[in-house]
């Protein structure tokens, strides 16, 4: 009986969240209609290329949803491994554009140089993939465990560095943006969401290096499980809380 409840609670509990994160590719994708039909001649700005990450991050975590039970069941199992975190790692090439941004509008306030930022985040971005690719192909050739909770440890390295740069530029773009005279309502409005999508990014990174630690070393703590429906849910109602903040 308690099993059938547990797989019931299952299922409705990626039902919803499978739910959640469509509606939200959804409205991606009319945000990113909307600022084409708006500002065709600029091309691909950085908002539109962070729409459109948003748009394939909530796209992939709304399929790995709808077909959850049948993930756990592809062998070898690191084709599971790579299907539960290659959303995480799109997770953070897409907010990490987003510290890039507010990089580039700090730097150039600052009249410092801006030209290798870009850079930074190219190099970043390709040696988090690297490292977990070859992190992968081990796994397919030798299914450790010990490897396996390094993954998870560098999952959570890679978190943190996110929630890092959140708090450095977020932080020093909010200040800076006090320090001006606020002169109008958009102004205004525009400082309250640098610091409310700071505060949400920086603690949904934060929560996720901490979860992601603790089932690194406690296997009975893995919310990438069946047995645990109800800490999936509010394990990505968190990094959920965050997608929805499409108005940046």
């Amino acid at each position: 009986m308690l099993n059938v409840i547990v797989l019931s609670d299952y299922f409705w509990g990626c039902l919803f969240e499978g739910s959640s994160f469509s509606i939200v590719v959804n409205a991606m994708q009319i945000q990113l209609i909307r600022i084409e039909l708006r500002v065709p001649e600029y091309g691909w700005t950085t908002q539109k290329i962070f729409h459109l990450m948003n748009f394939i991050v909530n796209g992939v975590r709304a399929i790995v949803f709808g077909f959850h039970k049948q993930v756990f069941l592809f062998k070898p199992k690191v084709f599971t491994l790579a299907l539960l975190d290659l959303p995480g790692l799109l997770f953070f090439s897409t907010y990490t554009l987003l510290v890039l941004f507010w990089a580039e509008i700090y730097h150039q306030a600052r009249s410092l140089p801006t030209d290798k930022l870009r850079l930074v985040y190219i190099l970043v971005n390709c040696g988090v993939y690297l490292i977990q690719v070859c992190i992968w192909i081990y796994l397919w050739i030798n299914d450790n465990s010990t490897v396996e909770a390094i993954g998870n440890v560098f999952i959570a390295v890679v978190s943190i560095s996110a929630s890092l740069g959140f708090l450095l530029y977020g932080g020093r773009l909010f200040f800076m943006l006090r320090r001006f005279p606020i002169e109008s309502k958009g102004r205004r409005k525009k400082l309250h969401e640098v610091g409310f999508v700071t505060a949400i990014c920086f603690t949904c990174f934060l929560i996720r290096t901490s979860l992601v630690l603790l089932s690194a070393f406690d296997s009975g703590a893995s919310l990438d499980v069946l047995d645990h429906p109800i800490l999936d849910f509010f394990y990505y109602m968190v990094k959920f809380q965050a997608c929805t903040n499409f108005f940046v």
